[in-house]
């Protein structure tokens, strides 16, 4: 029984280790994308003699929000493993010893990630990128072992890639191919899901999440401050716009 608990609690200490690394890493990512971010203005201006509203119109203020909570989450992270003693079992290079399953779990955060960053955000649908990525993410690392993270990796791979090569340019990406092949795969991951799934709550709320927050989100962001939003022409939020702007809002404007 004391060997046992023994190497829980060095089990347990080594992976606070790797989630001090972890925390450095989503700290220098998301300090680095708030530094390239603060480039863009954010405040009121004037152009042309025209004035803009004021900082919540500005393109920044949607990566300030998500690179800020990801800023965020990894100091609680940091917070939660220095408390922990994770910083100096990292420090002390026993959390160092390589784990190909950690290894490859940090490798598929990353790259479902940057195909989402990259691939879908300036081209996709707002919903229906969002929607895949959180998907992908609940889907891939919550109640799953061993490859469980490779069907979501493939699909954000899939939807990001033809995203990206299909329409490079920006004058193209008001064109809805991708939104439809994201939709697909939207789909298609998530019947996966709900068939292969650890049977729990999450299970059961996941297509809610998913489609459900990127919705309430891109809604306040566009009606409520009034701000830009990504890929205005998307396939579902260029639908959600038009009625609100030609029917729903003459209704209380009249």
């Amino acid at each position: 029984m004391d060997r046992l608990e023994k190497d829980e609690a060095l089990a347990l200490a080594q992976l606070r280790a790797r989630d001090f690394w972890s925390a450095l890493v989503l700290i220098a990512i998301a300090l680095f994308f708030l530094w390239k971010t603060s480039g863009l203005s954010l405040g009121a201006h004037s152009g042309a003699g025209v004035s803009s509203a004021g900082w919540y119109t500005s393109a920044a203020v949607v990566p300030f929000g998500i690179f800020g909570a990801l800023l965020v989450l990894a100091l609680v992270l940091l917070g939660i493993s220095i408390r922990s003693g994770g910083a100096a079992q990292a420090m002390s290079g026993l959390g160092l010893g390589w784990n190909p399953q950690e290894a490859s779990r940090i490798g598929a955060i990353g790259l479902i990630l940057l195909c989402y960053i990259v691939g879908l955000v300036p081209r996709v649908d707002f919903i229906l990128g969002s929607a895949l990525l959180i998907t992908a993410l609940i889907c891939g690392f919550h109640g799953r072992a061993g490859r469980g993270a490779t069907v979501p990796v493939l699909a954000l791979g899939l939807a990001g890639g033809f995203a990206l090569l299909a329409y490079p340019q920006q004058s193209d990406w008001a064109q809805s191919g991708d939104d439809w092949m994201t939709l697909g795969l939207l789909i298609s991951l998530t019947v996966w899901h709900q068939y292969t799934g650890a049977r729990d709550r999450a299970l059961r709320l996941t297509p809610v999440l998913a489609l459900g927050l990127p919705l309430l989100l891109i809604c306040a962001m566009a009606f409520g401050f009034r701000q830009n939003v990504p890929n205005r022409s998307g396939l579902i939020f260029s639908k959600i716009e038009y009625t609100y702007y030609v029917h729903l809002r003459p209704l209380w404007r009249s």
